[in-house]
C-alpha cells in the first residue's frame, strides 16, 4: 500500500477560536491523534472512534474546515484507491495574555 497526499481543501485562514472549538470533541481528538501516525480512511477512523460514520464525517469535516485535517488518496497494491485523511499539525500552542488567545501550530510538513 502506498499513500499519496493530495490536500483538496482550498486554502484556508484557519480561525484559532474554530479551531480549539473543534479540539474540545473526543471524537475529533481521537481523529487527529489516530491521523498523526499516517493517513487513516473514514472506515478505520469510524472503527478507531466507536462513533457512527455521520459523526466521524462531520467531524473529519470539522477537521478539515479548521485546517487541522487534509484529504489524501491512498492507492492499494491492486490499483485501487481511496480517500484517506491525515494531520495536517504536529504540535498546537495556546497562549493567553491581555492581547487575547492566541493559537500557534508546528505543522507537519515544516
Amino acid at each position: 500500500m502506498s499513500t499519496k497526499a493530495s490536500n483538496t481543501q482550498p486554502e484556508t485562514t484557519a480561525d484559532p477560536a474554530a479551531q480549539l472549538d473543534v479540539l474540545g470533541d473526543t471524537c475529533a481528538r481521537t481523529i487527529l491523534v489516530a491521523t498523526s501516525n499516517g493517513p487513516k480512511t473514514a472506515k478505520e477512523l469510524t472503527e478507531r472512534t466507536e462513533s457512527s460514520s455521520a459523526t466521524v464525517y462531520r467531524r473529519i469535516n470539522n477537521l478539515l474546515e479548521s485546517d487541522l485535517l487534509a484529504e489524501c488518496i491512498r492507492f492499494e497494491d491492486d490499483g485501487s484507491h481511496t480517500t484517506a485523511y491525515e494531520a495536517t499539525v504536529e504540535q498546537l500552542a495556546v497562549r493567553i495574555d491581555s492581547g487575547g488567545i492566541r493559537v500557534s501550530l508546528s505543522r507537519t510538513d515544516d
